[in-house]
């Protein structure tokens, strides 16, 4: 492998380790930052910090393997067209080469003509000055973000219902409930530190219950109460249903409804033209109609309760319905502003909430203020001395892009996002900017999918050298603080815009330092907010304006709004309505009529399962960071295809096996797998794997590209697909300190290793002689190497492993069956200064010799605790509880994410041993 650079030291005085916030999930855990002398990072949870009073899960706790310089951007680079290499360049260059091309478009053929598309990976700082520089200066709202692919429907649903984008409550909420249900979520493996809590809670509250409301067998079921696998895409009929059993058995709250809420009535007739029977919604939900009961007489019996949801309700063409027909069933018994109480968007990304604060989407102004209502923008245009303001929404995501590809977009700069693997419709993408007259790319990774289009990419600050803010779920607003120093030429994403606005000459952008940014956005929230000025608005940070730079680094975790009291102390909000006032011009929710509608394409002959994205445990977004860990490489080391097994006998395909996937936009190759989870019909596929980390695995090519008419957040859990054998002639795996050539490989996913990278190849084409196609594949000339080779031709079996100095290199292990030895033991080789005899033979026989060498696939990433030492000590002790595997092995003793994984183990090793 190539040497992996590494950050210059750091002053002693800097090793005491700094406080700073995870850039994984919203939950937006603290982390203590340790830079060691020799340059490496340690990472600890930051015990003070109330969202996770130390704990981490995996994927933070993995976050000092992630920092290191290894194919970072470094420096500026440019191309003068398609197909000419990037060549680095000086700012000077790349910077005047992105005004005046923006520039120029504008002048030509006027302010939409441009665009940004942002990220929920920025820091408050970065995003506020985007959307200053878009709104406020170019005059265009064409600004939208990622976050409109998972959060837009539950601002949407916020707005209509509250009157602005706010979530009523905060963590605590989830302890102190006596119901939480969990819809679309599986927060176990998503927001594993938020489902810890309540896995906590509930052991000292037995009585406390757990609903949730999802189509798959998740983790985040193995602790559930009640599991309701609805039919994808049904959950309006679910709570409209809930609405009418709610009204009809005494459970509303008539004086908080009078008092504090309008249009009642049109939801309820709504409700009931399809889904006052409780058969009939079962019926269409595919639900027992006894479990089904069950959860509505809990939801009306317990006055404390929670509904958290996710990306299973957001994502969906009906998201901003969904949304609506929760937070219905929330006012209708008055279950919000109070303790315990209240539907729950739990955002996705670390900073999504940030991003809205300041106006991140194409429909928003920043502070809350709406880009319809000519007050909010002539108060923004004030404040800004801004010389041309938006005048209307912009582009939202899915239309930015085909805009682009028709032409009437011509210039976007895309900023710390790769939409050429996550967007819907991905191939459409692709083809977008390769016509695209100007692409400029600001990100920390040189080489992504996205950056192949780029004409102009520039070099971004990453997690651990930037410095700002971001805002959690519950309102929580955390530093994030810097603790590495910049490598190469990367400049802060907020200094490259500041740049760029200066170069085409705006005023309005000689900022500094971050807390300069930061002081701006605080004074605007608080700008004209109050009944002298017009309607209140809730969203204010006036409690922290005027921050200089040691009041900034000083600044501890607090939840908006936040005002200064009397005595001076910066006073937040943990909960809000408790005083029944929304934000609504007369102080009153809205009740908003649900019409359930299905997901716009049905599956048919053709394409006749419907497939369903999302994450797995140990990966990110499209793994440019987590991809770097080999902690977090052996959980789920490759894409897969998640099918019953049925549906995989139906469809001529197994376990093991791989399969193309295809629907009516593009096509993709994975790995068919039965979790156990997945009903009949439909399939899940991952969405983290790219063009670099695989040869065929971006699921995004294959999703729809329908979007929800009002929050235009893409269906990205309906498509309807087809699955088919991917034959091939082989299959086999590498595990190398080097970087083979895969140029005769079909298909190929690529795993990070610890002092190694691993393989998965499949080839279509027999190997004739496999000896010198190894040794082509390794770049190894046999003649002089140490190679060690087993073959047997019959079988098509074929082994070989490289050794340099008594140190295995690379080894080589091939076979027509997908069922190949394990990886877990050969890869504990690799940490092994000198090979014993005993190696030499195990490698040739394809099995360890000693008893317990082999440790199974990962199940505890954190201990690096396997499948098969659980299975054994479980066994061999007796052992009958998660508690009891843990005192033993570590095993769910950290972030509790493989708690649920653990606990079905011990499920199945019981049931075995009762027959």
């Amino acid at each position: 492998m190539n040497p992996v650079p590494t950050f210059p030291l750091l002053a002693a005085s800097q090793l005491a380790g700094t406080l700073t916030t995870c850039p994984y999930c919203g939950v937006g855990c603290g982390v203590r930052a340790t830079v060691r002398g020799d340059g490496q990072v340690d990472i600890a949870g930051d015990e003070t910090h109330a969202s996770n009073a130390g704990r981490l899960c995996v994927k933070g706790s993995a976050l000092g393997e992630t920092v290191d310089l290894d194919g970072r951007l470094l420096h500026p680079q440019m191309r003068v067209q398609h197909g000419d290499s990037l060549q680095r360049v000086s700012w000077d260059a790349a910077l005047e080469k992105v005004a005046l091309g923006f520039r120029s478009v504008i002048e030509q053929h006027g302010p939409d003509a441009v665009a940004l598309y942002v990220s929920g990976q920025l820091l408050t700082e970065d995003y506020y000055i985007a959307n200053k520089l878009m709104k406020g200066y170019i005059g265009s709202a064409n600004i939208d973000t990622n976050s409109r692919l998972c959060m837009s429907s539950a601002v949407a649903g916020h707005k209509r219902a509250f009157g602005a984008d706010l979530v009523p409550v905060c963590y605590e909420d989830l302890e102190l409930a006596d119901l939480v249900v969990l819809v679309g979520s599986n927060t176990a493996w998503c927001h594993p530190i938020l489902f810890q809590r309540i896995a906590r809670i509930r052991e000292t509250r037995p009585q406390m219950k757990l609903v949730v409301i999802d189509p798959r067998r998740t983790a985040t079921c193995e602790l559930a109460d009640l599991h309701l696998p609805l039919k994808a895409g049904s959950d309006v009929w679910l709570f409209n249903g809930l609405l009418s059993f709610l009204a009809r058995h005494d459970a509303a709250d008539a004086s908080f409804i009078e008092a504090h809420t309008n249009g009642l009535d049109a939801a309820l007739e709504t409700a009931e033209v399809e889904c006052a029977d409780l058969a009939a919604v079962a019926k269409t939900c595919k639900l027992d109609p006894q479990d089904l009961l069950t959860f509505y007489e809990w939801f009306a019996a317990n006055q404390k309760v929670v509904t958290a949801f996710s990306q299973g309700v957001n994502q969906s063409s009906s998201g901003t319905d969904k949304v609506n027909s929760i937070i219905n069933c929330h006012l209708l018994t008055g279950r919000i502003g109070k303790e315990g109480m209240g539907p729950f968007s739990i955002t996705g990304q670390p900073n999504a909430m940030g991003g809205r604060e300041v106006g991140g989407m194409a429909n928003m102004l920043a502070a809350h203020m709406d880009l319809d209502n000519p007050h909010h923008r002539q108060t923004v245009q004030d404040f800004w001395q801004a010389p041309r303001m938006a005048q209307r929404p912009g582009l939202k995501a899915v239309d930015l892009f085909q805009a682009i590809e028709a032409g009437r977009v011509k210039a976007v700069w895309i900023i710390a996002t790769n939409p050429v693997v996550s967007l819907p419709d991905a191939d459409q993408v692709q083809r977008a900017l390769a016509k695209c007259e100007l692409v400029v790319m600001s990100d920390i990774v040189e080489k992504t999918d996205t950056s192949a289009f780029a004409h102009v990419v520039l070099p971004a600050l990453g997690w651990g050298e930037k410095d700002g803010t971001v805002t959690s779920s519950e309102r929580r607003i955390s530093r994030q603080r810097a603790f590495l120093p910049a490598p190469g030429e990367a400049r802060a994403d907020w200094q490259i815009l500041c740049q760029v606005a200066q170069r085409m000459g705006y005023a309005g952008f000689d900022f500094s330092a971050a807390h300069q940014v930061f002081d701006e956005h605080a004074r605007l929230s608080s700008f004209r907010n109050g009944d002298a000025f017009g309607q209140r608005r809730v969203f204010n940070l006036a409690g922290l304006s005027g921050l200089d730079q040691a009041a900034f680094d000083a600044l501890q975790p607090v939840q908006w709004p936040i005002v200064a009291t009397s005595s001076g102390e910066k006073q937040g909000t943990a909960r809000l309505f408790a005083d029944g006032r929304f934000a609504h011009a007369d102080g009153k929710a809205r009740f908003i009529a649900t019409a359930p509608r299905a997901p716009q394409h049905a599956t048919d002959s053709e394409y006749p399962l419907s497939l369903n994205t999302g994450r797995v445990r140990d990966q990110w977004h499209t793994m440019t960071r987590t991809g770097k860990s080999p902690k977090l490489a052996d959980h789920v080391p490759e894409s897969f295809v998640d099918m019953h097994p049925q549906d995989a006998l139906l469809y001529g395909v197994r376990e093991g096996m791989l399969a193309r996937v295809s629907s009516r936009w593009g096509a993709m190759v994975a790995r068919v797998h039965h979790g156990g989870g997945i009903a009949r019909g439909s399939i899940f596929v991952p969405i983290h794997w790219n063009g670099q980390s695989a040869s065929d695995a971006r699921v995004g090519a294959l999703v729809n590209p329908v979007v929800d008419p009002v929050s235009g957040e893409p269906e990205f859990k309906h498509t309807p697909v087809l699955v088919e054998e991917f034959r091939v002639a082989w299959y086999g795996f590498l595990l190398s300190r080097g970087r083979p050539v895969l140029d005769d490989v079909t298909h190929w996913t690529r795993i990070q290793g610890r002092r190694f990278n691993r393989y998965e190849l499949a080839g279509r084409s027999p190997i004739a002689d496999h000896g010198a196609w190894a040794a082509g594949l390794l770049g190894v000339d046999i003649a002089d190497a140490d190679w060690l080779e087993y073959q047997d031709a019959s079988a098509g079996i074929y082994r070989a492993v490289h050794v340099v100095d008594d140190r295995i290199d690379a080894c080589l292990f091939l076979s027509p069956r997908p069922d190949l030895p394990s990886r877990a033991w050969l890869a504990s080789l690799f940490v092994k200064e000198q090979l014993e005899d005993v190696d030499r033979i195990g490698l040739l026989l394809g099995q360890p010799i000693a008893k317990g060498a082999d440790t199974g696939p990962t199940v505890c990433s954190c201990f690096s605790v396997g499948r098969n030492t659980i299975c054994d000590a479980v066994r061999e002790q007796g052992m009958t509880t998660v508690a009891q595997v843990t005192a033993c092995l570590k095993a769910g003793g950290n972030c509790g994410s493989c708690v649920p994984e653990i606990k079905k183990l011990l499920t199945e090793i019981s049931i075995v041993e009762v027959v």
